[in-house]
């Protein structure tokens, strides 16, 4: 019998699978297949699991050298759901013969379109309007004008799947394009006329520039305090990457001074709440992280009320910057922030 485990961060608020039911039927019609899930509290993949389970299939939980160190291991796959592989230690699970798999096509135009749903809702200051529509500001309405896409520049940092895929749909917004990346070849840009730039200058002349590289050594805080200051002062910064690719206390300090005009963010560096306790926003579940839309303005002004507390930010600090007051109705019941 071959024994499948899957972490629980795969399971939705409903307690089903967040991609459906119909892989796992496939596994049920296997009768040499068996398959269950792990722990709610597991946050690593230990010696027990490994010698428990013939695959493994995971989403946050870390998959380390010490999952591999016994005799007794029966572990021989671990698919990762979602793309890179930041979270396990590859070349630990080379040495020991384990298989490791990611789903790569799976997830490139849905997070292509978050990467162009962030850039839409910061030029048109969606959110930000939200809040003066539910605070009565109408007469404020004139400060957060939108503006327009014809002609600005996006910058891809990381035009492997996802990026490109980005690319592809911002080209028709008739926007300049640009990427930048080690990996990249001119010969896949071509097709949406993009321009391959060295990351410095893609950020200097960026309106958008869209965070879409994998994490490792080379791209830990890869967008720190000297890059963000090449930024135009009224470019957006957007993160569907990893978190880590920012460094999130410069981020901070840049939108507090005012060297970048605001930034969308997926994905936290820091991230809060235990597994699969998602925050409610109009009755949704918001579960792969927290989200923020950060305009500069409101981030100063809320940073100046926090003034002499922590510095560094992290996904349940920015839900308490807009948080709406409790109402009766679902629309003031809203956890998602937006500066």
């Amino acid at each position: 019998m071959i024994r499948v485990g899957l972490t629980p961060d795969l399971l939705n608020g409903s307690g089903t699978p967040s991609f459906g039911s119909a892989p796992l039927a496939l596994l049920d019609g296997c009768s040499n297949i068996a398959w269950e899930y792990l722990h709610a509290t597991i946050t690593e993949i230990d010696a027990e699991m490994a010698a428990r389970y013939d695959a493994l299939y995971v989403t946050a939980p870390r998959v380390t050298a010490a999952c591999v160190a016994r005799g007794d291991r029966r572990f021989k796959l671990v698919a990762r759901h979602g793309v890179g592989y930041d979270t396990v230690e590859v070349s630990a699970m080379t040495a020991a013969g384990v298989i490791v798999t990611n789903t790569p096509k799976a997830f490139r135009r849905p997070v292509a379109t978050m990467a162009i749903t962030f850039v839409l809702a910061l030029a048109q200051r969606l959110m930000a309007k939200h809040v003066l529509a539910r605070t009565g500001g109408w007469d404020r309405r004139a400060d957060f004008m939108r503006q327009g896409l014809i002609g600005k520049t996006l910058g891809v940092v990381g035009a492997g799947g996802t990026g490109l895929e980005t690319l592809r749909l911002a080209k028709a917004f008739d926007m300049r394009l640009a990427a930048a990346g080690p990996h990249i070849e001119e010969h896949a840009l071509a097709p949406f006329g993009a321009a391959l730039l060295p990351l410095d200058e893609l950020l200097a002349v960026s309106d958008f520039v869209v965070l879409a590289c994998r994490l490792d050594v080379s791209t830990h805080h890869l967008i720190n305090a000297r890059r963000l200051a090449l930024m135009k002062s009224t470019a957006y910064l957007v993160n569907v990457a990893r978190g880590a690719v920012i460094d999130e206390a410069a981020l901070a300090e840049a939108l507090t001074a005012g060297t970048i005009a605001g930034a969308g963010l997926d994905v936290f560096e820091q991230k809060t709440g235990r597994p699969r306790q998602p925050a409610s926003c109009h009755g949704q579940r918001l579960h792969h992280t927290a989200f923020a839309l950060l305009d500069r303005r409101m981030f100063r002004r809320h940073r100046a009320r926090r003034a002499g507390q922590h510095r560094c930010f992290r996904a349940a600090h920015f839900t308490r910057i807009y948080r709406e007051p409790r109402s009766a109705s679902p629309a003031g019941r809203c956890g998602v922030v937006h500066g």
